[in-house]
């Protein structure tokens, strides 16, 4: 007999029964006496009666209906009568939260009444009943591990959104986010809770007290002599702050945990719970009975082999037991009690799930014996249960819980039938099923028995100078290297237990992935692709609902589970067709980003919103994918569609109906019982289900391209038929025609990298925090080992206090150590690592697949592009030093990929979004400051290195260039004056925040794309000119922006009174001043590549520039080192925030530019260069002599003497230490001199060659200056004669002033009048 998923087929034959002439020596199916053994068998009675069966009275079908309801009464008067209310309860039963009146704040409270979130500051909400005498037990299932306070209250306490339960006189608490109890007062108490725990909150009336447990573990008596007496009662009540969620039992299921003497608040359905577990008991007995009707006796069998074989008198035995078995199966209570204990009771032996089929063989009897509302509701129930003993049950060392209910999970999953019913109704839309793919990091490392399976504990002890941990360290003594390896094993036994589970949920999954199972409908893997999207959906949003989104450290695990399953079902079909794909080269083609058959929701495309490009790329997706969008073609397909169902449904309904009268015409009469009714149902439809033929599949006459809405597609829509492409509709001539795989596997892979976006990105960077905390305790550790070593032996007091830090930092290290393990066995391991790797690949390839299609790139979603750059950071920040990046199977080609993608994308006209862009302006920063990702870059074809160098030097104004700007600096860097370091003099010895930042990488220039700027800006001259005027006019803007920011930041330190300096205004001054210092360092890099810009004077704007450029210098110079300059006094501030404010970087980029030009240069450049520096008015000789020291003792002396008298401010006003203003003091005046670990001899010596040549060339330009009268100088800038003049409207300035001022307007300074020509102007000779 055929028992797949569907139900099991029953053949007329297998119900012939006798005529009626043979009914009295026979009842047609076995003899009277075999059967009445039978039956007495299986429903035994608990009276006393005659041993002997011939004593027995006979028992048969006709009898069966009424002895099964006298056996299920016996005994039901004395549980009536223990469920009558119990003395020192009030209120309604069930108990319930309440949702009318007993609450404040904003809640979200479950349907059922019993989940609750928070969706305020602190909201509270109590229970609909209370206690006032004996001992009573609830339970809160904690589904976040925030800030709550959970316990008892009296109906008196009044709470807010600042006080809650604990906080008022009558109110009691314990809250395991802060391990604290509350009653008005607080003290430390009980453990600290995680998601994923049970709190039981015990109160003693008879006593006064008030106990927690967690977990089932007593925390100890919290509260004793609570107050009692008259119109005193309790309340279950919880207060809670925003987005918090935990779920109460108060006995409408099972308690988790009971202790012993106290009752839950609910009662237990007792009367229920004995009949159906008498019930069961039947159940059993027919499992394990068999029938010998030849040798006429009855058999014990092993019930793990029972098989359903549609034999009469079990079919009729087990319909009389489920008559009153199945109503009883909609209650969660006895679901959860006895129905799910039973099946897990099953599944104990071990072994694999394929080795228990009893499973199947019931879940056909369910689907055969109840009614279809019957068997929805006990599945639902039955999955609810299962889901929430696997998420709450707490982690021992084998794991074995989540083992235990995840193969119940898997095996009734693997039932075909429930399996379609639970993906299309309750895994998406009633439960987070994506629990059940979660595992859950524990909190508390003692007891998840971690201290067992990794009993020897390891951190790392070696750091370098700037504090991160040494790889290879070279002197790890033999007993370090023991406990390394000892740690390494016990990690490797607790992966292993830990693959154990993955392997399970993957088992799931690639159930849910069946494509094969189309005997009952519609195959699992479409439901499930539906509904996949609908959740991602629902994630996408922001504007979810709350209970809606699913924590990220679930989605976490859910991604990895899925790549796994969907590669191992891709590589299946893959060796079956060997055309297509393997899942190592996947990729999502470009069509499903503008065909319409997938829907992206509202997230944002690369070229902006979906209806704009719909419209402005029209034309292209007719031409380039045959796609015609024509709102009046689909509103008319989707009407054809509904005609066309509704056709066929009434085609088939009048069909559907005479096979299931005919069937029960047909039936024998002993069939036709009310008992037997759930039988009736089955024969008519498994009738129907063999006469009914499949609809057939019309073709349609011409592609039609529609949207559709998630739920409405099906299999066709998806996979495509014969003239249909499915999901690849549309394909544009760039793509290869070739099978890549399952279009439905296209589509998960597209939902797994949004998923990445959404939330699993930000996941991975939390949970480093565990790693970078194991590093900070370490070096403290360290740091007081040391100290103890050095600790003299007379000061016991110090070393006393010294070894309990260490004893602190060692426990605390232990813990962390142990949690690490885990975590990196879940989060971070190799498998994982390789995972998030495929991922960035399948990224990376669709990209490039989308980007060959031109103008259609635009509708590409930005998360492709958010994934590379994120997957990419992940691997490299995240996952090491763990696993190496290096290690990863084509490593350099992918880092080259991304290098080829960043590159080309950052400026790409086609994508319009300001933040996808800042995005890849800052990836591609970042990228260039590593030496391996940098060499990438260089690795990409010649002419997109140059096309990347082009954007990369387009002019300023009217994009954002700050990033621009840091990625040449970082091209320069390690090449410029004095630009060899990593951190700067004044701060080695301070701590960097984060080591890891791209700002604090060692130099890596690079020569090749520095050729590439120098070619682009010697040979385009235009371009050199609007680059080099867009990069001096932000200087400009920066550096007068800063200078302004610290006279304000001076003043409001000089003030007597108490002053405050915004620290986001003291933040955005050094941002100012690091972005002077990185403007120099860029005009640097130019004067150096390319001199001739400034230089060769026949070039158009190279003089103005070269003015420019000397006006800007001198301002800098004269600025940073003038005698009692401001300066000074703010530097010497040392406030919080301007760290980076320093004369060294400034001083030395701008030492850089005068020494190549006044130094480096030919002897024309060196005299043109000085001959227009000198020339500015506001240059200052000593200036440059200040570089040196040179200037004299007096400007520093002066400067100790204001510092010395004025009061010395913190960023709060807060007075600084005398320490730190005897530093000012003292600070001696800068010179270049002081730097020689930064300034090599040479390059001292050039500054030394450029003020001997300065100071020479400005005592012949005095002595040659013949004076000037003022009615000659310019009136714009007052510094040079009257040199040109405008035409049309005759005003005079200076070239300078009027060649500065064309670059960005074309009015006269004046009149306005437009000015169309300049020339040259000489004043006339008097006569």
């Amino acid at each position: 007999m055929s028992t797949k998923g569907g139900g099991t087929a029953l053949t007329r034959r297998n119900y012939r029964l006798a005529s009626d002439t043979d009914k009295p020596r026979s009842t047609g199916i076995v003899n009277e006496k075999l059967l009445s053994d039978y039956l007495h068998h299986v429903f035994p009675s608990t009276k006393q009666e005659p041993a002997q069966a011939s004593l027995r009275k006979p028992l048969g079908f006709q009898d069966l209906g009424t002895h099964l309801e006298k056996l299920l009464s016996e005994g039901e008067d004395g549980e009536e009568g223990k469920d009558q209310n119990v003395e020192g309860r009030l209120g309604p039963q069930p108990v319930v939260l309440d949702h009318t009146s007993g609450f404040e704040g904003l809640l979200f409270v479950d349907d059922d009444l019993l989940g609750v979130i928070g969706h305020s500051n602190f909201s509270s909400i109590r229970a609909t009943t209370c206690v006032f005498k004996g001992k009573w037990a609830y339970e809160v299932l904690i589904s976040s591990q925030g800030l709550m306070q959970i316990g008892w209250c009296t109906l008196n306490c009044r709470f807010n959104q600042e006080e809650g339960v604990g906080d008022t006189p009558d109110s009691y608490a314990y809250d395991g986010n802060r391990v604290r109890k509350w009653n008005v007062t607080t003290t430390n108490y009980g453990k600290s809770w995680a998601a994923g725990d049970i709190v039981s909150c015990l109160i003693d009336l008879d006593e006064g007290t008030i106990t927690f447990c967690l977990n089932g573990q007593s925390l100890g008596t919290a509260f004793t002599n609570i107050k009692m007496g008259p119109g005193v009662a309790y309340f279950p009540a919880i207060s809670l702050s925003f987005k918090e969620s935990v779920a109460f039992n108060f006995g409408s299921r099972p308690l988790r945990y009971p202790v012993d003497g106290y009752l839950p608040l609910q009662d237990p359905p007792a009367a229920d719970l004995t009949k159906a577990h008498k019930l069961l008991g039947y159940i059993k007995n027919v499992l394990s009975t068999g029938i010998d009707a030849q040798e006429e006796k009855l058999l014990e069998k092993d019930s793990a082999a029972w098989r359903l074989h549609g034999e009469p008198t079990i079919l009729i035995t087990m319909a009389h037991i489920f008559n009153h078995f199945a109503p009883l199966m909609c209650k969660v209570y006895l679901v959860e009690d006895v129905l799910m204990n039973f099946l897990l009771g099953i599944l104990e032996g071990g072994g694999s799930v394929d080795e228990h089929p009893l499973i199947q063989q019931l879940l056909d009897l369910f689907w055969l014996l109840m009614e279809d509302y019957e068997v929805n509701e006990c599945l639902k129930q039955l999955m609810m249960s299962l889901l929430r003993a696997y998420r709450f049950s707490p982690i021992i060392p084998d794991l074995g819980f989540q083992i235990h209910y995840l193969r119940l999970t898997t095996a009734i999953l693997r039932h075909e039938k429930s399996r379609k019913y639970l993906l299309n109704n309750v895994l998406f839309d009633v439960l987070r099923s994506v629990v059940f793919f979660y595992i859950k990091t524990p909190l508390r490392v003692k007891e998840a028995g971690l201290e067992e399976l990794i009993p020897t504990t390891w951190w790392p002890t070696h750091f370098d100078k700037e504090g991160k941990d040494e790889r290879e360290s070279k002197d790890e003594s033999a007993d370090e290297r023991l406990r390394r390896r000892a740690y390494e094993r016990g990690c490797q036994r607790l992966k292993k237990r830990i693959e154990v589970v993955e392997e399970l949920q993957v088992q799931i999954l690639r159930l849910l992935l069946n494509n094969k199972d189309k005997t009952t409908g519609e195959a699992s893997r479409y439901i499930f692709l539906n509904k996949f999207r609908k959740f991602l959906q629902e994630n996408a949003s922001n504007r979810g609902h709350p209970t809606a989104l699913c924590p990220p450290e679930y989605m976490v695990c859910f991604l990895h589970r899925l790549i796994t399953a969907v590669r191992v079902c891709w590589d299946e079909g893959s060796r079956k067709t060997p055309s297509s794909l393997s899942s190592e080269e996947a990729y999502v083609p470009p069509q499903l980003f503008y065909n319409g058959m997938v829907d992206y929701f509202d997230l944002q495309r690369l070229g902006g919103l979906l209806s704009h490009l719909k419209k402005t790329l029209k034309d292209d997706l007719a031409s380039k994918a045959n796609i015609i969008i024509d709102p009046a073609e689909i509103q008319t397909t989707s009407m054809d569609d509904l005609d066309e169902d509704e056709e066929s449904g009434a085609t088939q309904r009048p069909f559907c109906g005479g096979a299931a009268v005919g069937g029960a015409l047909a039936r024998p009469s002993w069939l036709s019982s009310p008992t037997l009714g759930r039988a009736n149902r089955f024969l008519s439809t498994a009738a129907v289900s063999l006469m009914t033929p499949r609809r057939p599949l019309t073709q349609p006459e011409k592609i039609k391209v529609r949207t559709l809405a998630v739920e409405q597609r099906t299999e066709d829509d998806i996979e495509g038929s014969h003239s249909n492409d499915g999901l690849l509709l549309g394909r544009p001539h760039e793509e290869p025609d070739q099978p890549i795989t399952d279009k439905s596997f296209l589509e998960i892979i597209d939902g797994i990298v949004m998923m990445y976006n959404l939330s699993v990105h930000q996941q991975l960077g939390k949970m480093v925090v565990v790693a970078d905390d194991v590093h900070e305790y370490a070096v403290a550790l360290k740091d007081t080992e040391e100290k103890i070593a050095r600790c003299p032996a007379r000061r016991a007091d110090i070393l006393e206090e010294l070894q309990k830090s260490q004893k602190v930092f060692s426990e605390k290290l232990n813990h962390l150590s142990r949690r690490l393990a885990w975590i990196n066995a879940t989060i971070y391991s190799k498998e994982k690592m390789l995972d998030v790797y495929w991922l960035l690949c399948v990224c990376l390839r669709t990209i490039e697949h989308a980007d060959n299609t031109g103008s259609l790139f635009a509708f590409a979603p930005e998360f492709y592009l958010n994934v590379a750059m994120n997957a990419y950071s992940a691997l490299k920040n995240y996952f090491s030093p763990a696993n190496s990046m290096e290690e990863l199977p084509g490593y350099e080609e992918t880092l080259t990929q991304l290098a080829a993608i960043l590159a080309k994308h950052f400026a790409d006209p086609r994508i319009v979004g300001t933040d996808i862009k800042d995005s890849l302006m800052q990836a591609l920063a970042s990228y260039v400051c590593y030496p391996q990702s940098l060499r990438a870059v260089e690795r990409i074809p010649e002419e997109q290195r140059v096309a990347m160098m082009r954007n990369l030097l387009a002019p300023y104004e009217q994009r954002p260039w700050a990033q621009t700007n840091w990625i040449l600096v970082r091209l320069w860097r390690g090449c410029g004056f004095g630009y060899r370091y990593t951190r700067l003099p004044h701060l080695l010895k301070t701590k960097p925040e984060d080591a890891n930042l791209p700002s604090l990488q060692k130099p890596c220039p690079s020569l090749l794309l520095q050729r590439h700027m120098a070619e682009l800006l010697s040979m385009d001259k235009d371009m050199a000119a609007s680059f080099l005027n867009s990069v001096l006019n932000q200087l400009n803007w920066a550096f007068s922006e800063f200078i302004g920011m610290i006279q304000e930041i001076q003043q409001a330190a000089e003030r007597p009174e108490r002053n405050f300096v915004d620290t986001r205004q003291l933040k955005v001054c050094a941002t100012c001043f690091d972005l002077s210092v990185s403007l120099l360092r860029v005009l640097e890099m130019t004067v150096t590549l390319v001199p001739e810009i400034f230089l060769d004077w026949s070039r158009p704007s190279a003089e103005l520039l070269l003015r420019r450029l000397a006006q800007l210098l001198n301002q800098v110079l004269n600025r940073v080192t003038a005698e009692k300059n401001l300066f000074d006094r703010v530097v010497n501030l040392r406030l919080p925030g301007l760290e980076s404010v320093d004369h060294y970087p400034i001083l030395v980029a701008v030492t850089g530019i005068l020494v190549r030009i006044l130094v480096d240069g030919d002897r024309p450049g060196m005299s043109r260069a000085a001959s227009v520096l000198l020339s500015d008015p506001c240059f200052q000789l000593h200036s440059i002599q200040h570089l040196l020291g040179e200037a004299g003792e007096s400007c520093s002396s002066s400067a100790a003497v204001v510092s010395s008298t004025r009061p010395m401010v913190g960023t709060l006003g807060s007075s600084a230490t005398p320490q730190a203003a005897g530093n000012a003091t003292e600070r001696k005046h800068f010179s270049l001199h002081a730097y020689t670990d930064y300034i090599s001899e040479e390059e001292k010596q050039k500054v030394e060659q450029m003020l001997a040549f300065l100071t020479e060339e400005s005592k012949q330009a005095a002595a040659s200056t013949a004076p000037t009268s003022e009615e000659d100088l310019c009136p714009i800038c007052y510094a040079h004669q009257i040199s040109a003049v405008f035409k049309p409207c005759s005003h005079k300035s200076c070239k300078a002033c009027i060649n500065q001022h064309l670059m960005n307007n074309k009015d006269c300074f004046f009149c306005k009048a437009t000015i169309t020509g300049v020339e040259d102007y000489s004043k006339p000779t008097s006569s």
